[in-house]
């Protein structure tokens, strides 16, 4: 395979006084770390491993969870294999059943036979993750269709409970994930989640946590499972007024975020690597292959988002072989065609304050073009457009809307010998950080 890549690196320079005017919304430290991460695992394990539901109904026997083999330096190594930065497990999902031995369940590890009470899933995959350079993150659920003062004021406090066990006995964690999901508990009630009081435990425990919710504080929902960010993507939401769950903005809102959004809360594209988030053995078959991995890394990096692919260990706690193939093999398709880079000698001129060329001596073979936007600016160019020449004609036109930290525009192989860039910037300035162009294997290129 043969791979071209043209780096070009334009920095920010001066605004006009529409920017001056305009508040810029700008990631925070731990934000801009989090868009770095690009790529991590997620864990959906627990007492549905075993009764092959997805949602529990909370009144599981506790000994039904025996993962007499389980191995998290096993899902580790996986994670690593695969590229991935990190790992969030499923401390307790709908069910009410806690991963680890917490003073505020009686549904949890402790109850359970496996390992005599004594074993703890968190600590394990927590000491895993460390050893093996990874991000640890963690799936709490509100929900809890189990604990007997869930539908009561009291829960929310045992709910904060439970997370204060979780930052300070499984710490440091990257990511908090809030599932806005809100049924009845065993009493039969709802529950008023006090939303605030969550932020503001989290805040005081670990200010360098990222939490996901629809709404954030810090990242939002995409809006689907199915892995695919929208083609105009902002990092930026408008959330006065909404609250996660049946109270968050519409799903097309969350996907496509506000154009001068009041806080910075990046899209994250969660999905799973079988059709259901929960291992089940009739779906050992039916794990997506490396190619559609890699399809799903272009609709949802390739387009300014995280991804994060769900991977379910089996009921030995372990990740299946056909899992760890599939993501071994998405990892070398992302090598093979991402990483190796060949720098090629172009020639780059500034037509004017938004438009750019870049030319070469001889035409060059090109099916993928990236652009990055430095981020850390804000996010700003609102559209882009790229004519692609061969012997001083167009060949082909391309437009799009936003950028943010990546966006992957693929197309047919075209021999050609100079791209021009026109960008649409909201504030007058320019905020691009790079722009590369590949020739990655034919048959990866999205025909959309």
């Amino acid at each position: 395979m043969r791979l071209f890549i043209i780096s070009l690196f334009l920095f920010f320079h001066a605004t006009d006084a529409h920017a001056q005017t305009h508040k810029i919304v700008k990631p925070s430290k731990a934000q801009l770390q989090w868009h770095e991460q690009e790529f991590y695992l997620f864990t959906h394990f627990g007492p549905n491993t075993y009764t092959d539901l997805e949602w529990g109904h909370g009144n599981e026997a506790e000994d039904i969870f025996n993962p007499i083999d389980l191995d998290c330096n096993q899902w580790a190594d996986i994670a690593k294999a695969a590229g991935a930065t990190g790992i969030i497990i499923t401390a307790k999902h709908h069910d009410g059943f806690c991963l680890w031995p917490s003073n505020f369940s009686k549904h949890t590890v402790r109850e359970s036979k496996w390992r005599d009470g004594k074993g703890d899933v968190l600590k394990e995959l927590s000491a895993a993750c460390k050893s093996h350079g990874l991000k640890f993150g963690v799936y709490i659920s509100p929900w809890d269709r189990n604990h007997p003062a869930y539908g009561t004021a009291e829960y929310n406090t045992v709910f904060v409970n439970m997370m204060k066990e979780l930052f300070t006995n499984y710490g440091p964690i990257w990511e908090l994930w809030w599932d806005g999901a809100n049924g009845e508990g065993p009493n039969g009630k709802k529950q008023i989640y006090d939303w605030n009081l969550f932020k503001k435990t989290v805040h005081e425990l670990s200010p360098k946590t990222v939490v996901f919710s629809d709404i954030g504080p810090q990242l939002r929902w995409v809006g689907n499972e199915k892995g695919i960010a929208s083609m105009t993507n902002w990092n930026t939401l408008n959330i006065k007024g909404f609250t996660p769950g049946a109270g968050a903005p519409a799903q097309s809102v969350l996907g496509t975020g506000n154009v001068n959004g009041s806080d910075w809360i990046p899209a994250e594209c969660d999905v799973s690597i079988r059709p259901g988030w929960f291992y089940h053995r009739n779906e050992d078959e039916k794990v997506k292959s490396p190619e559609q991995l890699f399809e799903l890394y272009l609709k949802s990096v390739g387009r300014g988002a995280n991804f994060l692919l769900n991977v379910p260990p089996d009921p030995r706690g372990k990740i299946h072989s056909n899992d760890s193939a599939a993501l071994v093999g998405f990892q070398l398709l992302k090598k093979s065609n991402f990483e190796n880079e060949i720098s090629i000698s172009g020639s780059f001129k500034k037509i004017s304050r938004n438009k750019f060329s870049l030319v070469w001596k001889n035409p060059q073979e090109i099916n993928t073009i990236v652009l990055a936007e430095k981020i850390k600016n804000g996010q700003s160019i609102s559209a882009f457009k790229l004519n692609l020449y061969q012997a001083e004609n167009i060949v082909k036109i391309i437009e799009g809307t936003t950028v943010g930290r990546k966006r992957i525009i693929t197309f047919p192989l075209l021999k050609i010998d100079k791209i021009e860039l026109e960008l649409q910037d909201l504030y007058q300035r320019v905020n691009l950080k790079s722009l590369k162009a590949f020739h990655i294997t034919e048959a990866l290129v999205e025909k959309t």
